[in-house]
């Protein structure tokens, strides 16, 4: 089969999106399919890579002033066009919009099946506006209108999680498959030597035997890693703990502040973005548990990290993030906001190691229904459903489609 994966990001630029897509692609390409993805440029000029089944179209873009480390592309439909035409896909799966409204031009003109990805929901946007409040509730609204629109030009619409799916069910009157990201399981595991261990915390100047609370993600408003740190600061006063904060964003510097402020500076320890073969999952094994504040995660690939790397969690419960940390399970869900909750949870964690223990095998039993291989069998047989469903006559979805191109600019 080949397969097309339309993305804005792409590693070495890190999102959740980014990083699923790679996994995705790499899996797809390791099990004899022909795989094209076009994404955004991690430089100022355009390239090629090529390996094995998979190639990497990246395209000229432009710096992302919302997010750090991040570039876009400006609608290059034109570039886009050319190397669909000269791949010449049996299916295109989009994740994220700007490029598959291109996309779906070449899929109308050739009959090729499309599927999307909603790596984000409208709660997404929603969560930068000040809340709560009149322009929120309208700016939502007008977001779920158009992905109303949207989604209902693709044969088939991907959630991350049941959440999800059944947020756009009922919100937007579109079915839905689920099928979650994945991740590598054989590379997030609980195995250390303590050679491993004394290495990683020296790489980031941690101390050789104290617990490590950590938090990985992007640094940015929506993510409230201003609440980890004021949760971390109540837990330190009851604990030798140090807090690793793993990723960079817009709010880096506020957030060192604040650890000062909060006179935890000197057992915080920002690490900026780590991959995987700078270490990152050697920084999961050594932690004690894993906590996340975030309010807006489709599915939380960190958490399943942790997860796969045998941690407790905690995190607050919100969107889909039960699906993953399952209160007095393998971890601890909090309610939104509540720091007081957040610290004693880390607590007691650090109090009951035991306990710790017991949780962290519940999630990496958990965490094996993500691990990518299964991820990538579940997206195969999607798309060759699709396929089979084209070639049987099934045609094109026209939904909205002329309506579309109107805004779009697009000739017949």
């Amino acid at each position: 089969m080949r397969i097309a994966f339309l993305t804005q990001s792409y590693p070495p630029m890190i999102s959740g999106a980014a990083i699923a897509v790679k996994q995705l692609a790499n899996e797809m390409a390791k099990h004899g399919h022909h795989v094209l993805v076009i994404a955004a440029s991690d430089r100022k000029q355009p390239y090629v890579s090529m390996e094995y089944n998979l190639s990497v179209i990246r395209l000229k873009s432009i710096r992302n002033p919302m997010r750090v480390g991040q570039r876009l592309l400006v609608y290059p439909r034109t570039s886009v066009l050319k190397a669909l035409h000269e791949f010449k896909p049996d299916i295109i799966h989009g994740h994220e919009p700007l490029l598959c409204w291109i996309g779906f031009e070449y899929a109308r003109q050739m009959n090729v099946p499309t599927t999307l990805t909603m790596h984000m929901l409208p709660w997404f946007v929603t969560g930068y506006l000040p809340k709560p409040g009149v322009l929120q509730r309208l700016t939502e609204q007008t977001v779920w209108l158009y992905v109303r629109i949207f989604a209902n030009n693709f044969t088939s619409i991907i959630t991350t999680t049941k959440t999800a799916s059944m947020t756009v069910s009922k919100t937007a009157g579109i079915r839905t498959e689920t099928i979650p990201c994945g991740i590598d399981t054989r590379m997030f595991h609980p195995s250390l030597f303590r050679e491993s261990e004394i290495a990683a915390r020296g790489r980031l100047n941690l101390p050789p035997d104290v617990p490590i609370l950590l938090h990985v993600g992007r640094l940015d408003p929506e993510k409230n890693v201003d609440r980890i740190l004021q949760a971390a600061a109540l837990t330190m006063r009851e604990s030798n703990a140090h807090l690793l904060i793993v990723g960079d964003g817009r709010e880096k510097t506020a957030l060192m502040k604040l650890s000062q402020s909060l006179g935890i500076a000197d057992r915080t320890h920002f690490s900026g973005y780590l991959t995987a073969r700078e270490g990152l999952p050697d920084i999961y094994r050594i932690a004690a548990l894993f906590v996340m504040a975030s309010e807006v995660e489709s599915q939380g690939l960190v958490l399943l990290e942790a997860a796969a790397s045998g941690l407790p969690l905690v995190a607050v419960d919100a969107t889909s993030i039960a699906e993953i940390v399952y209160n007095g399970v393998n971890g601890y869900l909090v309610h939104p906001g509540d720091l007081h909750a957040l610290g004693t949870a880390m607590t007691n964690l650090l109090n009951d190691p035991e306990k710790a223990r017991q949780m962290g095998r519940e999630s990496r039993k958990l965490a094996k229904y993500y691990d990518i291989q299964s991820v990538q069998k579940m997206h195969e047989g999607l798309y060759d459903r699709l396929v089979r469903q084209r070639d049987a006559g099934k045609p094109y979805p026209s939904s909205s489609w002329k309506r579309v191109k109107s805004w779009m600019g697009f000739s017949d």
